[in-house]
């Protein structure tokens, strides 16, 4: 099981569970860079695996999308496909990928609610970030 393997995510509920808040989504989506501390995101360990998601799915968009409706996503009209799931309750993270065509490689890029940093420290939100990905990219 991919919980077994991931200590930290088990730590990040955890911490969601004594401190997370009664604070409704706003709808608003933001990049990892947007939110207090995002830098992280972009360098390091703490480099999301985005570029293995755009290779496993950048030509299969059919498949991204049952892979996340499989994990209880819900498709979202964003890119050439993007799937909400919910790793926490009230912690939406959106993934959306572009696919490969004859000018642009695929990408899949990453999306959080405005109010993530409201209820997580930044390291927990990359946590949170993760685990919907490292779902997406594990055999089902």
């Amino acid at each position: 099981m991919l919980l077994k393997k991931l200590d930290f995510f088990r730590l990040s509920i955890l911490w969601y569970l004594v401190n997370g808040k009664n604070i409704d989504c706003t709808g608003r989506l933001v990049t990892p860079r947007n939110i207090k501390g995002g830098d992280i995101f972009a360098r390091g360990s703490h480099v999301l695996p985005l570029d293995q998601l755009a290779a496993r799915y950048g030509k299969d968009k059919e498949s991204f999308i049952r892979r996340g409706t499989d994990l209880g996503g819900e498709p979202e009209k964003l890119g050439d496909a993007a799937i909400r799931l919910y790793p926490l309750p009230r912690i939406p993270v959106v993934v959306s990928l572009w696919l490969d065509d004859e000018e642009f490689p695929a990408r899949a890029d990453l999306f959080f609610d405005s109010t993530c940093d409201l209820q997580l420290p930044t390291d927990i939100v990359w946590s949170v970030a993760l685990m919907p990905l490292l779902a997406m990219l594990s055999e089902s």
